[in-house]
């Protein structure tokens, strides 16, 4: 079962800790004080802090809540749990749970260990699903139980297909049943409203046709042109 957002980034007090390096938009890191006590870090986008892009709609703090909300319907334990919160010091943006992870791990990293494979092969076909466009290595962070988070989701569910990400080792590989049978159930049931509230039209019927072509096709990805890779990789 995906995990579900907690009291704390629903409700909590949100603190402004400092501003994340290396982040092309504004990304802050927050303290969390809820009304009985607790604490917690979390990872806060405001939408005054997103730089405007010429191929992509303005808003991508919602696609961070979606592609939260994707993997929570998919029954994966992939992004960690993010909500929209209005009410934040710099306005409207997503608060998703900070993961304390081994930050010097990477999807390069990652790879050479076997055992998670099967963890890095459902965040590939979680990133077709989505059609994430800047899956870089370094947004695979492992904690200390060995999981595997997938972070920095805001550039996913263009209606476009604009697949770029560093996972193509898995290419042309068999998707194992369990995770078609994940994907058949979003196609039969449809995006969840928590989901489709966050996309337009387009953007819902794109997600479809992309769970249908797994379906009919039920192998993981190939980039025959060797360019749909993001830029820095890590």
């Amino acid at each position: 079962m995906a995990e579900s957002p907690d009291a704390l980034l629903l409700d909590g007090e949100i603190e402004i800790e400092g501003r994340m390096p290396w982040s092309s938009n504004v990304t802050l890191l927050v303290r969390l004080h809820g009304a009985e006590g607790g604490t917690g870090r979390a990872i806060y986008k405001p939408h005054a802090g997103e730089r405007p892009l010429w191929d992509f709609p303005d808003g991508l703090y919602l696609r961070e809540v979606a592609a939260f909300e994707l993997s929570r319907a998919l029954g994966w334990d992939l992004v960690p749990a993010t909500v929209l919160r209005r009410d934040a010091p710099h306005g409207p943006g997503s608060l998703q749970r900070f993961v304390d992870a081994e930050f010097d791990e990477h999807y390069f990293t990652l790879f050479e260990d076997e055992e998670l494979h099967p963890q890095l092969r459902r965040i590939c076909l979680f990133d077709l699903l989505a059609n994430n466009t800047d899956r870089k290595g370094g947004h695979c962070l492992l904690d200390a139980d060995r999981h595997i988070w997938a972070i920095d989701n805001g550039l996913s569910f263009h209606r476009e297909f604009k697949l770029r990400t560093v996972i193509w080792e898995f290419g042309g590989e068999p998707i194992p049943d369990e995770l078609l049978e994940d994907v058949r159930r979003l196609h039969d049931d449809g995006a969840p409203p928590e989901l489709a509230l966050l996309l337009d039209p387009f953007e819902r019927d794109a997600l479809a046709a992309r769970a249908a072509a797994v379906l009919a096709e039920p192998c993981f990805p190939v980039d025959p042109t060797g360019r749909r890779y993001p830029w820095p990789l890590v």
